[in-house]
């Protein structure tokens, strides 16, 4: 294989020139290698001998697809605070968090904004953003078991409901299964169990729908965040976490969702979500909830009447006819209308913060623990689903057949570039129109082959630096769930994109060719339209590299044209190559621009003579050519330029990608201090709730309409004031 690889790479090398094509070509071949390597053999986890292996060779044979595996989840201690360098402060994100999500209940973490609700779901995800800023510590456990790493089957659902626009909903998940359960050989049985999602989300309607984006209709908001679950639901996940699935959302859109969670909770599923201010309808459904202010925790229990007989106790009681989480949102929020207001709604929350956590360590409720070795089943079966999702081939085969669709369906995008082409060549025609062999149409040709460069680059580049940020976000939460690797997701996307991507350059060159009356063959247009191609799937390639080095699509949209423009000016006709700077004549080595506009003078200007009345004058093309520095080059030398500039940016961007890959803040065992006083404490027993003093409310006041008690501490408003900003 060495040897291999080593004859090939000097084969590259030899065709890649000297200096920097070397580099570039052995660099490729590397990672070519690399790309096309099988995966390495798979560890054995460090708690599973081989006997067990044995022992539960019949579970491996046979996997249990569609069930769900009860897990129950306890965290204590979480404690997140983010420093600042500047200022040299420590912010707390969440300070000694604890609580317990159980199978077959509906977990429901609300507060204001703010308030560390999304933190604390990332951090039970394990999906919490590593930082250097940030120090995470505490205590998770899964089943009983102490564990800081993830060894159960969990599906996050984020707010961002992001799909391949193109595909209809049946085809998503079809696909989706195909690349998550690899173990399900027949079509009748994926179509089947595609099918039962379908009709237990309430997707059947629109199965046969594309998903839509903002240039096409397609299915709903309410729609969309259920495909989300679905396509989580595909490898029948332990544990849902779902991050505000509300968003956005009406309020019968809202139900409908939040009722599509509790049916998974009751189907054996532990679901946890956050959540900002629900209907009331919404709130009836959760069976837990936890309430924090300013990454504190308030409460962790039962929901429904219970947490409002808890506060009560304390004189906060909640009106008839009010939304309990309306009255619990304002209760836990900071009131900033005035300087006495932010006094008495800090003092009232420092309060309840207080006496929680003196009278409870933990939970309100407790529940069984699943037996840990009910645990280790299900920590041996993630770990053996968990080894591989398919061969490489067989990834690469749907994910081509994924991108063609995506590719060929996009009717808006491939319309507007189609009319942008027609309109660029059509203008560009007219402006150039019927070049005769006189002496001003040399530079009349050098610059219409200038600008042909620089339309097709530019119109490639914008193309896919408007897109694949997009479809990078896509691509990392799936190669997260592992469903497949890079390698394969690139070659396809490159094969894919080579019949829609060629299209735009040959009705360019087809409608400019003739208006312009270039070199009139045959053989040069199709040379010509070659040309053009290539350096089409040149600059499409360093858009994918912009995309993959850049967080966001306007980032891209700034990157991009800027690292463009440098490549124009050192393109071959502003700036000739022999009077380039020395420390810039290897930017005219990577200039997709340059490269082109000498392959397309090479084909127009060789062979070709000009009118002349002086000897001073250019007589032939050739003499053209010298004065450009191209005397000596062929068309053959700018193919092999172009395919190596495109090797290279589709190097970079799967090292890129590897490198920007998500990494995840590490959960730290808590300190022995808060382990010692967690041990002091006893669980809060609500019957026994001690009321502080520093939560005594004044006196009661009498209503002279009806003569009861109310309490006034806090004013029940339909909205909470989230601060001045």
């Amino acid at each position: 294989m060495v040897r291999f690889g080593g004859k090939m790479a000097g084969q590259l090398v030899s065709l890649g020139g000297n200096g920097a094509g070397q580099f570039l070509a052995a660099a490729a071949v590397a990672l070519l290698l690399r790309l096309f390597s099988g995966p390495g053999p798979a560890l054995m986890p460090e708690d599973e001998s081989p006997d067990d292996e044995k022992n539960d060779a019949a579970d491996e044979d046979s996997p249990d697809v569609g069930k769900v595996f009860p897990v129950t989840i306890r965290w204590s201690n979480i404690t997140c605070s983010l420093s600042d360098k500047s200022s040299k402060s420590v912010r707390f994100l969440l300070n000694n968090v604890s609580g317990e999500a159980k199978p077959g209940r509906l977990l429901a973490i609300m507060g204001p904004s703010g308030s560390g609700k999304t933190t604390l779901l990332n951090v039970l995800a394990g999906q919490l953003m590593a930082s250097p800023r940030l120090h995470l510590s505490g205590l998770l456990e899964v089943n009983g078991r102490p564990s800081s790493n993830r060894t159960y089957k969990s599906a996050y659902v984020r707010q961002e409901d992001l799909f391949f626009s193109q595909l209809t909903v049946r085809e998503t998940l079809s696909l989706a299964a195909e690349l998550q359960l690899p173990e399900i050989a027949s079509v009748e049985e994926r179509d089947e169990y595609v099918n039962n999602l379908l009709f237990k989300l309430g997707l059947a309607i629109c199965a046969d729908t594309i998903v839509g984006d903002a240039k096409v209709r397609g299915i709903s908001g309410g729609e969309k965040k259920r495909l989300s679950l679905a396509c989580e639901l595909i490898a029948s996940p332990s544990v849902i976490f779902s991050d505000e699935p509300t968003t956005g959302l009406d309020a019968f859109q809202a139900e409908k969702v939040m009722e599509t969670l509790r049916q998974l909770a009751q189907d054996g599923h532990t679901v946890i979500c956050s959540i900002h201010q629900p209907r009331g309808s919404v709130y009836g459904k959760f069976d837990d909830i936890v309430l924090l202010a300013e990454g504190a925790l308030v409460y962790a229990g039962s929901a429904h009447d219970v947490p409002l007989t808890y506060f009560s106790k304390f004189g906060y009681h909640c009106p008839d006819h009010v939304n309990p989480a309306e009255f619990l949102a304002d209760l836990i929020s900071v009131d900033y209308s005035s300087a006495d207001s932010v006094y008495s709604s800090r003092k009232r929350i420092d309060g309840l913060v207080e006496s929680f956590s003196q009278q409870s360590s933990t939970i309100l409720y407790a529940t069984p623990l699943t037996r840990k070795e009910d645990s280790k089943k299900l920590s041996r079966k993630t770990s053996v689903k968990g080894k591989g999702k398919g061969s490489w081939w067989r990834g690469f085969w749907l994910l081509l057949r994924r991108a063609w669709m995506q590719a060929s369906r996009d009717g808006p995008t491939n319309k507007v570039r189609a009319t942008m082409s027609i309109a660029s060549a059509i203008i560009f025609g007219s402006v150039f129109w019927r070049m005769g062999k006189s002496q001003t149409s040399i530079q009349d040709r050098m610059g219409l082959l200038q600008v042909a460069a620089i339309n097709t680059a530019m119109a490639a580049l914008t193309k896919t630096v408007g897109v694949f940020p997009k479809e990078r976000a896509i691509v990392d939460r799936e190669r997260a769930k592992g469903s497949y690797a890079l390698g394969p997701y690139l070659l396809s996307k490159l094969i894919a994109e080579i019949p829609v991507g060629a299209a735009f350059p040959l009705i360019f060159g087809a409608v400019l060719y003739p208006m312009s009356r270039l070199h009139p063959t045959f053989s040069r247009f199709g040379k010509f339209c070659g040309i053009v191609t290539a350096e089409s799937f040149a600059a499409s390639a360093m858009g994918l590299t912009v995309g993959a080095m850049v967080p966001t699509t306007e980032a891209a949209m700034a990157v991009g044209p800027s690292l463009m423009t440098v490549f124009i000016v050192f393109g071959g006709y502003y700036v000739n190559a022999d009077n380039t700077p020395i420390i810039f004549r290897w930017i005219p080595n990577i200039s997709l621009i340059r490269w082109a506009f000498q392959g397309l003078c090479i084909n127009e200007f060789r062979g070709l003579q000009f009118d002349h009345q002086s000897s001073i004058d250019v007589e032939t093309g050739e003499q053209a050519l010298e004065r450009l520095s191209f005397g000596g080059s062929r068309i053959k030398d700018t193919v092999v330029a172009q395919s190596r500039i495109l090797l290279f940016w589709y190097c970079t961007t799967y090292l890129l990608l590897e490198k920007n890959k998500p990494r995840y803040q590490r959960l730290e065992p808590p300190c022995r201090e808060q382990i010692q006083s967690q041990l002091q404490l006893e669980p809060l027993d609500p019957d026994d709730v001690k009321q502080p003093q520093q939560l005594d409310p004044p006196p009661p006041k009498k209503d002279a309409s009806n003569q009861q008690l109310e309490s006034p501490p806090v004013e029940i408003r339909p909205f909470i004031l989230e601060g001045i900003k």
